[in-house]
């Protein structure tokens, strides 16, 4: 079809219109948005000549990812967040911010409020005991190598089934996830389970939007993390571990490969013992470099909607009172 109008004068204003440019009230760079993107769907359609049941059928789509709250996962999966990362990388880099562990997507999954612990936390509450027990330890250090001590370290991930507590009413609510301070050698340890990799809900919306891009909606075994401590940039990260089949092939573009880190099976019983275990476990070692900065709004992790997270819990973060 070679009928186009994008271009015409009468759909050039018609955009201004639609993004309250004729209009004193409203909020500028919200027009700004609103225009560039209005106009580059409006072009879309006229370039790929979107028929009315496509458009319509978009719109369908949307209106199931917004039902079932999945545009936080369809985000991932369309590279969004990786994206953001690869642009806050390059506004380090241009600032020259460099060092630390790298940074990798946040996801949907964050609950505030877990329980916190000096040092040592056990975050799973024994319900999954077919699962492999892991160790996960690490230490938080500058980039000059200095440990950190007192620094915050916050780590969640899902059960051997792939859920997450909070979002999987069959778990209790704040089942691995833990925030553990740092003990005075900026070491932190953790006893949960090793998580399982897991995929999109087969047939749900971002499962549609994958496959009819010939993609899978699969993650492989991960770990996230918050880590942060006053004067240094805060970090939001996560491990994958390695050996799963998925990862380097994540469908959320999560894997770097400085954050792919072995489970090493420890069946060594005096391992065993001093653990005061029952059986042979998975010991996962992640240490974490923090940059130095003194910006305070870079030593707080951005704000976004995140579950149980209100205003108060952010004036907290934006006032410094992180625990040293």
């Amino acid at each position: 079809m070679t009928v186009k109008i994008f271009d015409t004068p009468e759909v050039q204003e018609f955009v201004k219109t639609v993004a309250g440019f004729d209009q004193a009230g409203g909020n500028d760079r919200a027009k700004q948005i609103v225009h560039r993107l209005v106009g580059d769907l409006f072009k879309l359609i006229d370039d790929f000549d979107v028929t009315e049941e496509e458009y319509w059928a978009g719109v369908n789509l949307l209106n199931a990812l917004g039902s079932q709250t999945q545009f936080g996962l369809l985000s991932p999966g369309l590279g969004f967040d990786h994206f953001l990362d690869m642009r806050q990388d390059a506004i380090d880099a241009e600032a020259k911010r460099v060092g630390g562990t790298p940074r990798t997507i946040e996801g949907p999954l964050y609950v505030a409020g877990a329980p916190e612990a000096e040092g040592f936390a056990r975050m799973d509450d024994g319900s999954d005991p077919d699962a492999e027990v892991m160790w996960l330890t690490g230490q938080v250090r500058d980039v000059n190598g200095n440990p950190i001590a007192g620094a915050k370290v916050e780590i969640w991930h899902c059960n051997s089934k792939g859920g997450y507590s909070f979002f999987d009413p069959s778990q209790d609510e704040y089942n691995m996830r833990r925030t553990i301070y740092a003990d005075s050698d900026g070491r932190y340890t953790a006893r949960s389970i090793i998580p399982s990799g897991y995929g999109v809900p087969e047939g749900a919306p971002t499962d549609v939007v994958l496959k009819s891009l010939g993609r899978h909606g699969e993650r492989p075994a991960h770990i996230h993390y918050f880590v942060s401590a006053p004067g240094h940039q805060h970090l939001t990260t996560q491990i994958n571990l390695a050996g799963d089949p998925y990862t380097f092939d994540d469908f959320a573009f999560a894997t770097r490969e400085e954050l792919v880190v072995p489970a090493e099976r420890i069946e060594d019983p005096a391992e065993i013992a001093k653990r005061d275990l029952d059986g042979p476990f998975s010991h996962v070692v992640f240490d974490v470099e923090l940059a130095k900065t003194d910006a305070a709004e870079l030593q707080v992790r951005h704000a976004r909607p995140r579950a149980k997270e209100d205003e108060q819990d952010l004036a907290s973060q934006l006032a410094g009172t992180a625990k040293v």
